[in-house]
């Protein structure tokens, strides 16, 4: 989510997953994927700006859970799996 201002000056926050277009005609218009049409008084540069510094953002609290060896999002073995780490085949017949 970016926050943007409208050209009345009120904030607005918007999801940047629906930004399907940014134009400067001659203000800056965010078409949505819906068709919904917003102009904002942020330049087209700065609501790209804006939505890359957001991505990065997401992508750091990803990259940091991942590295928690706490995280849920690591992989972590159930106490059973840790029990028998080792699944063997051996004697197996494969058919």
């Amino acid at each position: 989510m970016i926050r943007l201002t409208r050209l009345n000056s009120h904030a607005l926050t918007v999801n940047s997953d629906l930004i399907k277009f940014v134009e400067n005609a001659p203000d800056t218009m965010l078409t949505l994927t819906n068709g919904e049409k917003i102009v904002v008084r942020e330049s087209a540069d700065e609501v790209v700006r804006k939505v890359i510094e957001f991505r990065r953002s997401v992508l750091a609290g990803l990259a940091s859970a991942l590295g928690d060896p706490n995280s849920a999002l690591t992989g972590a073995r159930s106490p059973e799996q840790d029990q028998h780490p080792n699944h063997s085949f051996e004697g197996h017949s494969r058919g």
